[in-house]
């Protein structure tokens, strides 16, 4: 285990397309948490010794929600229970959130790597959508995490909004590639049950982009991304070279990671397992020197390698054919005969040399493509 994922499920402000673990920052007890947090991390250890880990990605909610005493008590805690000496050291931003002083922290607990959640740079989209903060947000957070010696930033952009047009999107790219960052993820938006959006479209009230537009937004993605000199390295992600997510990659490369937080993930010793997501349901446990699992289960061979699949085929180099060997003991050929054979029948799947990866068609239906290898 080289990685770590720590969920901070504090927001000022809930947007339209969020299922995540969330909770509003208002009357919360955020000292409490941190604090509970910290503990995890020392019960945590105490049962599972954690090595040297690699990478670490705080999360949320909005990590940067914390103030600023808040946030270097968890810095701290973070380098006094989790052993971490180099590596990547990511935490997630709001544009507008990052004040010069809660940066000088980051920076001084040795945070290498920023990702803002900025989605698009139409205010009016960003209204839509719930954001609170406008493209002039970007740019000044840009500049602060620069003043603060910040160089590996990732920003996130979503398409296929309600109402975004080709030509929007197209302007979103333009402008978010004139930065020139060295990290870009791109998704289209999912409506998630238990989101303002889901009840709005069974109300018949969200307008969204067609599935062919859908479509043409991520050829002109991939093609802009292309064209920028960015490398695209998951369906998702495009990076200048060396500085590809290291954190993402170990879940793509179906890694195990520890999860600290309320609602966390984590796979440890070939057990998945979640913690508790509503607060009082999480810190309780840590009191009495408990972890705060809600739920785990001991991953088969056969969920090994189903998982595998779906999620190395995310990657655009795709499943390498001797380490899924070397992994499982086992021929990928023979054990998921049938649905490669269809998916490269189907022109979604191919083949070269040791590695079955994605076509561009099969970029587009990923999804249909992931179902598939599970047996």
């Amino acid at each position: 285990m080289k990685a770590a994922y720590i969920h901070i499920p504090f927001c000022e402000h809930i947007c339209h397309y969020c299922d995540f673990n969330k909770v509003f920052l208002k009357g919360q007890p955020v000292d409490e948490y941190v604090q509970s947090l910290i503990k995890e991390f020392q019960i945590t250890n105490h049962e599972t010794p954690i090595q040297s880990l690699n990478t670490i990605f705080v999360g949320g909610g909005t990590p940067t929600a914390l103030n600023e005493q808040q946030l270097e008590m968890l810095c701290r805690g973070i380098r006094t229970y989790l052993p971490f000496s180099e590596g990547e050291f990511t935490f997630e931003a709001n544009p507008g959130d990052l004040s010069i002083e809660k940066l000088k922290i980051l920076a001084e607990y040795g945070v290498n790597r920023i990702s803002f959640g900025v989605q698009s740079f139409n205010n009016e989209l960003l209204a839509k959508i719930g954001r609170t903060h406008r493209v002039e947000d970007v740019y000044s957070s840009l500049e602060k995490a620069s003043q603060c010696g910040f160089t590996n930033i990732s920003i996130d952009l979503i398409y296929a909004l309600p109402g975004q047009t080709l030509d929007d999107f197209q302007a979103t790219l333009k402008e978010a590639l004139a930065l020139k960052l060295p990290h870009y993820s791109s998704y289209s938006l999912i409506v998630e049950p238990k989101t303002v959006f889901y009840n709005l479209m069974r109300k018949g009230k969200l307008f969204l982009p067609s599935e062919d537009i859908e479509a043409e937004m991520y050829k002109m993605l991939m093609d802009e991304m292309g064209k920028s000199g960015l490398n695209q390295y998951e369906i998702s992600n495009f990076a200048q070279p060396g500085y590809e997510s290291k954190h993402n990659l170990v879940y793509w490369n179906n890694e195990e990671y520890f999860g600290f937080g309320a609602g966390a993930h984590g796979y440890i010793n070939g057990i998945r397992y979640s913690n508790a997501g509503p607060l009082k349901k999480y810190m309780q446990p840590i009191s009495e020197g408990k972890r705060p699992i809600f739920d785990q289960n001991k991953i088969t061979k056969k969920e090994k390698m189903e998982e595998e699949m779906f999620l190395g085929l995310r990657k655009i180099n795709g499943v390498q054919i001797s380490l899924f060997h070397q992994k499982y003991n086992e021929n990928v050929m023979d054990v998921f005969k049938e649905p490669i054979h269809e998916m490269i029948e189907r022109g979604l799947l191919t083949r070269n040399d040791d590695f079955l990866f994605l076509t561009n068609r099969g970029k587009l239906l990923g999804n249909e493509v992931f179902q598939a290898f599970l047996l």
